[in-house]
């Protein structure tokens, strides 16, 4: 691949957040590949962006900043002309981060005083309105992510949450600006940069909003923000939409769904599947805990299943459910084992012969695709806003091509489980 052609490196705190930012970019014209950490070989295809993957959202502050600066390094190295940090579009963080430390870290190393945050996908329902989050027709913090297990979110105003974690001051554009012209935005960037303000957060409140911001961004080293931003980067590189960014080599093999997501779409989404019909097998991480063995029986009724339909396989519960797992497990140490338990059961179904996954949930994407060891994935068509589908080679024992689509546990319409395979065969 001539280092050349990459316009727009990206780097992604989650793998469905990376699938979610490539989704944007392929839809608006690029040729995109996702790698899985930073690449130790070549990539496979001649692209336009790269987007890196971490899985550095919830691991130590300095962890994920040193994550972060080597993907930039490599990103630097093969001469990409812009940086993207992408994170959640619920702004998933704590007091400590990991979204400050990074930008700030990035910001350094780009040499670079002034930079955007803005995790708006109107797409998808994420909305900011005078620095203030939405998901749908509530605030970020009465939409269920006030119950995250790991980054709850309780306030909405973006600008409070990122202050604690950065050593910038934070400043608004708001939607006077934003809602007005590329000039009006760009005139607010100038004034906050007078005032000292390192990093703005920009209300948008529609897809035009963000178009105008990405023209604003045209010459800024650093951008960050949800994957929404994206839909308005391509076009300054000279790329326009066309269908053959998004094309994938024909699907085969078995299907199945790995879901390890306790939000409230993904719950909604397993409801659906069952209450159609769907053949659904329910992981109990206590009972699991206490008996290990018993995965391998989980796993033996999958890969029964997949002989004759979809299957799938979820530890997808309630917030009560969830909170006895987590105080008899421990936060950390329930979602780490969840998360290998269906790394397990996937590598299983894979071998098995399924050649159509889809996972549900951040970190349970992570750790299947590593699992998989998966190196890079092509970027294909969109199932719903934020969720395209890939391809990839697992490389377990023997090289598997496998369709893989990674859905942030928040995205998805409610019969996703069902229509996604439709999607990809249509």
């Amino acid at each position: 691949m001539a280092v050349s052609s990459i316009l727009l490196g990206c780097i992604a705190d989650d793998f469905t957040g990376a699938t979610d930012l490539a989704n944007n970019l392929v839809r608006a014209g690029m040729r995109v590949v996702q790698t899985v950490g930073v690449p130790t070989a070549p990539l496979d295809a001649s692209v336009d962006a790269v987007v890196v993957s971490l899985k550095s959202r919830t691991i130590a502050p300095n962890q994920a900043v040193a994550q972060s600066r080597a993907a930039l390094d490599w990103l630097k190295q093969h001469q990409a002309k812009q940086i993207y940090f992408k994170y959640c579009s619920t702004f998933d963080s704590t007091e400590q981060g990991n979204i400050g430390p990074v930008i700030d870290a990035l910001m350094k190393d780009l040499n670079t005083d002034f930079t955007v945050a803005t995790p708006a996908f109107p797409d998808a329902g994420r909305t900011v309105y005078r620095g203030y989050l939405f998901v749908g027709d509530v605030l970020l913090n009465e939409s269920g992510m006030q119950d995250h297990p790991l980054t709850p979110m309780r306030d909405p105003n973006l600008v409070r949450v990122l202050k604690p974690q950065t050593q910038h001051a934070v400043g608004l554009v708001d939607y006077h600006a934003s809602t007005d012209s590329t000039s009006a935005i760009e005139q607010r960037f100038a004034a906050l940069r007078e005032d000292g303000v390192g990093i703005a957060i920009v209300d948008a409140l529609n897809n035009e909003d963000l178009i105008r911001l990405g023209h604003a961004c045209l010459d800024m080293p650093l951008v960050t923000g949800g994957s929404g931003v994206a839909i308005g980067l391509p076009v300054n590189f000279g790329v326009e939409p066309n269908v053959d960014a998004a094309v994938l080599p024909q699907a085969h093999g078995k299907q199945a769904i790995v879901s390890g997501s306790c939000s409230r779409a993904t719950q909604a989404q397993v409801a659906d599947f069952i209450e159609h019909g769907g053949h659904a097998i329910a992981i109990d991480p206590l009972s699991l805990s206490q008996d290990p063995a018993q995965l391998e029986h989980y796993i033996k009724q999958a890969v029964d299943t997949i002989a004759t339909e979809p299957v799938l396989v979820y530890s997808t519960s309630t917030p009560e459910q969830l909170a006895q797992v987590q105080t008899t497990l421990g936060v950390m140490a329930a979602g780490e084992l969840v998360e290998q338990w269906l790394a397990h059961v996937a590598c299983a179904l894979v071998q098995a012969g399924v050649g159509q996954l889809v996972v549900a949930g951040g970190e349970t994407s992570g750790a299947v695709v590593q699992a998989l060891r998966i190196e890079q994935l092509r970027i294909g068509a969109q199932i719903d806003p934020g969720v395209p589908w890939s391809h990839g080679v697992s490389k377990m024992d023997q090289p598997l091509p496998l369709h893989i689509s990674l859905k942030s546990g928040n995205f998805g319409a409610v019969d996703f489980f069902s229509r996604a395979f439709e999607v990809l065969n249509a």
